[in-house]
Order: structure tokens, then sequence, then C-alpha cells
């Protein structure tokens, strides 16, 4: 696990672009749930950071495909592949994010 970033840092539905390791990770924070994907949209190769949180996910700026915050599963087209979803440790204000371990 390595320290991404502070729970501090992270406002509530609002994508946070960090780099874990070599690989950028967008993380969200949904009340006291932390979630980690990989910063990349599966159709047009794109930041998820840019985009927004809806009802159906993270949503990608460019198209519109979303992807689920626990499974990275694509909840709209035109996605149809998953994004990587990483193992998230919150350890006080430190949130520590394991790149090395999917979880879908």
């Amino acid at each position: 696990m390595t320290r991404a970033c502070g729970l501090s840092e992270l406002d509530d539905d609002k994508p946070f672009a960090v780099e874990v390791d070599d690989v950028a990770v967008v993380l969200v924070r949904r009340g006291d749930a932390v979630h980690a994907l990989r910063d990349e949209c599966s159709h047009a190769a794109v930041a998820l950071s840019e985009g927004e949180l809806s009802r159906k996910g993270l949503e990608c700026w460019l198209h519109g495909s979303c992807f689920d915050l626990r499974t990275g599963a694509p909840s709209a087209p035109p996605a149809t592949e998953p994004v990587d979803v990483y193992a998230v440790t919150v350890d006080g204000d430190d949130v520590l994010v394991d790149v090395t371990r999917t979880l879908n």
C-alpha cells in the first residue's frame, strides 16, 4: 500500500487525480468510503478524473461512459470494458492504495 493523499484532501463526490507508483489513479470519496480506479476511460483513453459523479457512477467527460465505483464495470455506453479498481485503506488521514492488487 502506498500513500496516495490525505483524506482531508478529498471532497465528497469529486474525482481527485493522483499518481500511485507510476499509475494514474482517480480517487472518489463517498461519505466514509473511498474508491480508487484507474484514471483512464476504457473507451477513449482520457482521464476519468476530469469527469463527474452521476447516479450511475463516474462519468467520462468525453463520451459519457459511466463506471461503477466498486467494480469498474461500465454502466453506460459507449464503453464496454471495465476499468481497474484498486484496494484502498484509510489509516487516520492517510489514503493508501495498492495498485498491484485489482478488485475486479
